[in-house]
């Protein structure tokens, strides 16, 4: 029995699938953040283009 408990003890499989859990996550949550960051200022742009045409007379 003390056998089966220090080979699980020293057992590191699971650890390294927690750790791909983790990077994974962190890299998804940095995605997203960039994604949030492009989205709001290609919006910006969009609308000040939006408003630089408006006040243009085409004539």
């Amino acid at each position: 029995m003390l056998k089966l408990i220090n080979k699980f003890r020293k057992d590191e499989d699971g650890a390294v699938t927690v750790d791909w859990v983790v990077l994974t996550a962190a890299v998804v949550a940095l995605a997203a953040a960039a994604y949030n960051s492009i989205e709001t200022g290609t919006s910006n742009l969009s609308a000040d283009t939006q408003s630089f045409i408006e006040g243009k007379d085409p004539n």
